[in-house]
């Protein structure tokens, strides 16, 4: 009987070209970034030796935040920037982690992307989207092995990875 390949890793359909913003980029220019890129979010990176350090992430939803409150009360002190508003210590996932580890993590706390992290050098980021491709191609591979068993899996794994949060 031949194997079934065994489901794919982070590192397989992560996306490498990762746009990002630095720390010290004021809330107005990572606003224009967002959209400028069309993205609803970005890493938040420190250069070090030409490699790009995860030190935050930044949403949409923190610059509407951080924007209203500007409007309303006014220009705070000290002025708003990536740093300011960015969330510290993200979730991240390292690049050998398990595609149902990663859906596991995707769904129990409701994200949209996760960077890529391997000893806090950021390697790319993971969507909803390529998450969903990769399962929709690992499933088609199941679906189209006539010989394919189903089998158990040891769901303790899954489940012991669902809460692991790489805080490098």
């Amino acid at each position: 009987m031949n194997e079934l390949k065994s489901s794919p890793h982070a590192k397989d359909f992560m996306t490498s070209h990762v746009e990002v913003v630095t720390p010290e980029m004021p809330l107005t220019q990572v606003v224009r970034f967002l959209l400028k890129h069309h993205v609803s979010n970005a890493p938040v990176v420190e250069m070090r030796n030409e490699k790009k350090y995860l030190v935050g992430f930044v949403s949409e939803k923190d610059c509407l935040s951080a924007l209203s409150k500007e409007i309303y009360f006014g220009n705070p002190s000290p002025p708003q920037s990536a740093k300011t508003i960015m969330t510290s210590h993200p979730i991240c996932i390292a690049p050998d982690t398990e595609l149902f580890a990663i859906v596991s993590i995707f769904t129990s706390h409701h994200l949209r992307h996760l960077p890529v992290v391997q000893e806090g050098e950021l390697l790319g980021i993971v969507s909803r989207c390529d998450i969903l491709e990769a399962m929709e191609k690992y499933y088609s591979q199941l679906v189209h092995k006539s010989d394919h068993e189903r089998e158990l899996r040891d769901t303790s794994q899954i489940m012991n990875l669902r809460f692991t949060i790489d805080r490098s």
